[in-house]
């Protein structure tokens, strides 16, 4: 008695899978049912932002994913501000991208940074972490694993205020309590009111402090060793045009072409005019 499957001779055009194709049941179909069945069941993402208030932190998330998170958010005084204590806010939000599910989970931290005193301001924020830890470590462990729901944190993006020469405390307390827990980001907020020259020396002196106080920042991960040629030069392809891209938004022509679209798109009149060098003192007249 054979157990093979017979098939039936026949010529596919191209485009068209062979009915060898259709048939076929083997452990090498493994790798579309993988497939098949995480694009229909979608991905989750959770996404930390922290920072004091008013660092654009919500405007980001708006450019990011292209949806308003903050519908209902109440603004809160300056007397409100002041009594207010460190909160975990989370927003939740489903987006579909040509047939990929994506269940976004924003976890916001209103009051972070904004107290006078802000010792040990950042301890609500590793507690929930933590909790996130603890709770997907019990579903995992139970019976029923079925239908799990990963809220652990995947990226800290937080936001440094550019109006200072450097890390405050504050921030390093964070970074340094949170590093080990979630892979943070840390990004320069409102970097459109300094100059490149000014964004260059701010951005050393971030980095060298993240060095000196030994805080781990999120880097792009290398490849395996037994990965495909063509895999490892995609992704050093990939980290090559990053350092590219960076050096370029630094660069002087850059940025004038940046505030020359944005004038523009503010309605401002946009007057180009050929510069000849500088003028000698001599021919300048008085008026």
């Amino acid at each position: 008695m054979s157990t093979g499957l017979r098939y039936k001779s026949k010529l596919a055009t191209p485009g068209e899978p062979s009915d060898i194709d259709k048939q076929y049941v083997g452990f090498a179909t493994l790798p579309n049912q993988v497939h098949r069945k995480s694009v229909k069941k979608g991905f989750d993402f959770t996404l930390m932002v922290a920072g004091e208030s008013g660092l654009g932190k919500s405007t980001l998330v708006h450019s990011l994913f292209l949806t308003d998170l903050y519908k209902d958010r109440k603004l809160l005084s300056a007397e409100e501000r002041i009594s207010q204590t460190v909160e975990i806010l989370k927003h939740t939000v489903d987006i579909e991208e040509k047939g990929v599910k994506l269940k976004l989970t924003i976890v916001d931290t209103p009051g972070f940074g904004d107290a006078v005193n802000n010792t040990e301001c950042w301890k609500p924020i590793t507690d929930y972490v933590d909790q996130q830890f603890e709770q997907y470590f019990r579903d995992e462990s139970g019976l029923n694993r079925k239908n799990i729901q990963d809220n652990r944190v995947h990226c800290c993006l937080y936001f440094i205020s550019p109006f200072g020469h450097g890390l405050r405390p504050v921030d390093v307390g964070f970074m340094k309590a949170l590093h080990e827990k979630v892979n943070i980001v840390p990004l320069i907020a409102k970097a459109d009111c300094l100059v490149p020259s000014e964004i260059r020396k701010l951005k050393e002196r971030i980095r060298e402090e993240i060095d000196k106080f030994g805080i781990h920042v999120y880097q792009f991960p290398e490849c395996d060793s037994d990965e495909d040629e063509d895999f490892k030069q995609q992704d050093r392809e990939l980290k090559v045009n990053m350092q590219n891209q960076r050096a370029l938004a630094l660069s002087p022509s850059h940025w004038a072409c940046w505030r020359r679209a944005r004038s523009a798109q503010l309605g401002a009149r946009v007057i180009c005019s050929r510069s000849r060098g500088p003028v000698p003192p001599s021919s300048r007249t008085r008026r």
